[in-house]
């Protein structure tokens, strides 16, 4: 069976740095790219950073740029996401996905973690 499961949410203070994992497993970790969103309940859930398949691109939303770094163990088939100089507005649910999609063989598949909570305190 596909799983996700993220670790390394707590409570941080301002300023403050936080290490998320996900460690993967039941598909081709490898061939995924993969994605850390986040969600508040007053928010739509929102795209953080991204990485593709190999971790040669990386993409970021731009209130998380230049503190947080995504990046993949493909070996380990686990991505994570470091987070520094972390603020208030950072505190959310942040959730691991997994995406694939090949048109041209009409292949869509995404998986989604439990989430795990990062609450920073100002």
């Amino acid at each position: 069976q596909v799983q996700l499961v993220e670790s390394g949410g707590g409570l941080v203070q301002s300023g403050g740095s936080l290490r998320l994992s996900c460690a993967a497993s039941g598909f081709t970790f490898s061939l995924y790219v993969m994605r850390w969103y986040r969600q508040t309940p007053r928010k739509e859930r929102e795209l953080v950073a991204d990485i593709t398949s190999t971790g040669a691109v990386t993409n970021y939303a731009d209130s998380v740029k230049g503190r947080f770094t995504i990046s993949r163990d493909n070996a380990k088939n686990t991505v994570y996401l470091q987070m520094n100089s972390l603020k208030p507005e950072d505190t959310a649910v942040y959730y691991c996905n997994a995406f694939r999609d090949r048109p041209l063989t009409s292949l869509r598949r995404e998986y989604w973690g439990q989430g795990t909570q990062v609450t920073v305190s100002s």
